[in-house]
């Protein structure tokens, strides 16, 4: 097929050139969200969520913490599925709220908590060595109190929290694993993807 040139001016031009440049910028950054759902969905999340900011309370969150990955150590040691690790996370639920009620009693608190396993929206999280791209992860979420303070989390599966080695992450696949550990090569579109992130609760939120 020719075209003839004579029939376009330089505006034209300009758009087939911008709607072009659009279009493979649409193309990349639909692979690239299509890669961090893969990794999203291959993850179990630990969260413990304080009372409030206050000293005290974000110092009791790191001693709870302490406690429920210790508890966790033989609760998810023989766990090799997401499956499985799901399963154990709801079968002992109970435990982890126990757990976090005891250490909170025993340090003073008047509050308790409250666990539950739940799907949950978040910003990207860069913990040690690997970052988790913004989205919807299911977590096993420890909520101390109003739970209105600062959170801390891992991931339990893989078992990252049990001694922390990005080369677990193996499990969410070639390119999931390359996002979370190389984070530098893809800045432009980790940002996108935590505005498109924003942009969807707001939407889900009206």
């Amino acid at each position: 097929m020719v075209i003839n040139m004579k029939n376009f001016n330089l505006k034209d031009l300009e758009k087939a050139v911008l709607f072009g440049l659009i279009f493979s910028v649409l193309i990349s950054f639909a692979k690239f969200d299509t890669a961090c759902e893969d990794l999203r969905k291959n993850i179990l999340r630990l969260h413990i969520i304080a009372d409030s900011d206050r000293k005290e309370d974000q110092e009791v969150k790191l001693k709870v913490r302490d406690a429920v990955l210790k508890a966790g150590e033989d609760i998810f040691k023989n766990c090799t599925t997401l499956k499985e690790t799901e399963n154990q996370a709801e079968k002992n639920k109970t435990l982890f709220k126990q757990t976090a009620d005891r250490v909170l009693s025993e340090n003073g608190f008047d509050y308790s908590s409250k666990t539950e396993i739940n799907n949950t929206d978040f910003e990207t999280r860069v913990y040690d060595d690997f970052t988790l791209p913004a989205g919807n992860y299911k977590s096993l979420t420890v909520t101390l109190g109003s739970g209105k303070g600062h959170n801390w989390w891992c991931v339990i599966y893989p078992s990252v929290c049990l001694g922390s080695s990005s080369k677990k992450l193996k499990c969410v696949g070639k390119s999931g694993f390359e996002i979370a550990t190389k984070p530098e090569k893809y800045t432009y579109k980790l940002k996108v993807i935590e505005v498109y992130e924003k942009i969807k609760r707001s939407l889900k939120k009206r």
